[in-house]
């Protein structure tokens, strides 16, 4: 097996720090899209978790909204559950909050602490796969584990 970059070998660290036996998978090819994803994985474009950064447009907060692959988020409805509007974050803050470029922001292991909402459509499936650090990296997780790793709250996103 081929060493991983150093982005992708932090999450499978991290992943093993906490008690998880998944396994990241660097790909040549991008993972970048949630249907790039899909199709690497092998799975349905529903199991793709997309890892979207929004900014508090009063407290200038990162929320982190983790949506199946087809889905598009409803800014109106996340920004309900955060009690203020929200914004699309730029890429330099995506950067910041997550330490990650976008295209690879993994569920876990941010630079900073964020309110996290995770898309209900996901518990349709047993199993789903998220990005793992940079555009060419993903693992597959049970669907019940990504509430407890990531603190976050399931409701509907969409």
């Amino acid at each position: 097996m081929s060493s991983l970059s150093s982005s992708a070998q932090k999450i499978q660290n991290l992943l093993n720090e906490l008690g998880y036996a998944y396994t990241v998978i660097e790909h040549a090819e991008s993972t970048r899209t949630a249907q790039e994803a899909a199709d690497r994985a092998g799975c349905e474009l529903g199991q793709i978790v997309k890892s979207l950064i929004f900014r508090g447009k009063t407290s200038g907060k990162p929320i982190l909204v983790l949506t199946s692959g087809p889905n598009r988020v409803n800014e109106k409805r996340i920004s309900e559950y955060a009690c203020e509007s929200i914004g699309k974050a730029d890429a330099d803050f995506v950067r910041t909050v997550t330490g990650f470029a976008i295209g690879g922001v993994p569920p876990i292991g941010h630079a900073q602490t964020m309110e996290t909402y995770l898309d209900e459509d996901f518990l349709k499936y047993q199993s789903i796969w998220a990005a793992a650090g940079t555009p060419n990296a993903i693992f597959e997780l049970k669907t019940e584990d990504l509430k407890p790793m990531t603190g976050g709250r399931v409701v509907k996103v969409t």
